[in-house]
């Protein structure tokens, strides 16, 4: 992982930054099980960025074609033991909704016993033909919430 922090003429960060970066640290201390020592799983994510046939550059880069990522784009990683989801924002209306997960789906054929949003605790979920949709509760964090599943 990169972290950029712009600094000021002397090297020093300014306050706004020195907020970024503390806000940070207290997302990771809650979820850095999701990312440290963690593999890619059979997919990589969902979503309209996930889904989308994005077309590189001359350069060789195809940043600037999609500015704001949403709820509605979901990354996967996964240790040993468990599946980690990460909407790449918190929902407005508190449900994720993750069509690889659905029922009877060639990614994840397992039951789902229970869903637990990191830093909080289990919350509910509904498994259905379509999809697995996660009702979570008011945001615990600025940055994005993440969710473990036991495989």
């Amino acid at each position: 992982m990169l972290l950029s922090v712009p600094l000021r003429a002397d090297g020093t960060p300014d306050e706004k930054e020195l907020a970024i970066m503390k806000e940070f640290g207290a997302w990771m201390k809650i979820n850095s099980e999701s990312i440290v020592k963690t593999r890619p799983w059979k997919i990589f994510g969902e979503g309209p960025i996930a889904n989308a046939d994005i077309k590189i550059n001359a350069q060789g880069f195809n940043d600037g074609q999609y500015t704001k990522a949403g709820a509605d784009e979901i990354r996967f990683n996964q240790t040993e033991k468990y599946l980690y989801i990460t909407p790449l924002a918190w929902p407005k209306n508190q449900q994720v909704t993750i069509k690889a997960l659905a029922e009877g789906s060639e990614h994840f054929s397992s039951p789902i016993k229970s869903v637990e949003l990191l830093g909080y605790g289990k919350v509910k979920f509904q498994r259905t033909q379509d999809a697995l949709i996660i009702t979570l509760p008011q945001p615990t964090n600025n940055i994005m919430p993440v969710l473990k599943i036991k495989k």
